[in-house]
């Protein structure tokens, strides 16, 4: 069947649901309780069934999976008039978002900022001051670029992920 990666990682979390489903069901079956003399209420449960399926359902994640991986290191989306694979667009948003936040960082930082003293105040202390040591214009442009550029990157895979479709033989 044709698929999209959309679809796909709606599958996989069904048929993670429905294992964990399966997993709870089979924790509260696989034994139960009764006192001596009474006739105790067995509940429904058979290991090899239960086994099965989650066998089953284990296959189909494994083929979905390998099929989304192969469709995603094969794929090859537009961003910014450059070619990438998904997986190359996962590991730059990443690296972009990790740089982000120290962007974020640096650009809040005030050209000038007194320091707290660390011992007891005398009449003879000098205030001691922080200061930037870049350009915060420059940060505040890279900034922008960083924030434009996983913007641009999410819309193409968002796109992408909604629109390609790929081939997955579950049966």
């Amino acid at each position: 069947m044709k698929i999209t990666s959309a679809i796909a990682n709606k599958l996989l979390k069904q048929l993670d649901e429905e294992k964990i489903f399966l997993h709870n069901k089979e924790v509260q079956s696989c034994t139960y309780d009764a006192a001596d003399g009474e006739t105790p209420i067995i509940p429904d449960y058979d290991y090899s069934a239960v086994c099965s399926q989650i066998n089953e359902i284990d296959r189909k994640i494994r083929v979905i999976k390998h099929a989304l991986n192969l469709a995603n290191s094969q794929a090859q989306i537009n961003v910014e008039n450059s070619i990438m694979s998904v997986d190359e667009i996962l590991l730059e948003m990443a690296q972009l978002n990790n740089r982000k936040i120290f962007l974020d960082h640096l650009r809040k930082l005030q050209p000038k900022e007194r320091l707290q003293l660390r011992t007891m105040p005398s009449r003879n202390a000098v205030p001691e001051y922080r200061y930037i040591n870049f350009d915060i214009a420059t940060v505040q442009a890279d900034f922008d670029f960083v924030s434009n550029r996983i913007m641009a990157m999410q819309l193409a895979l968002d796109k992408h992920n909604q629109t390609e479709e790929f081939e997955v033989e579950l049966e």
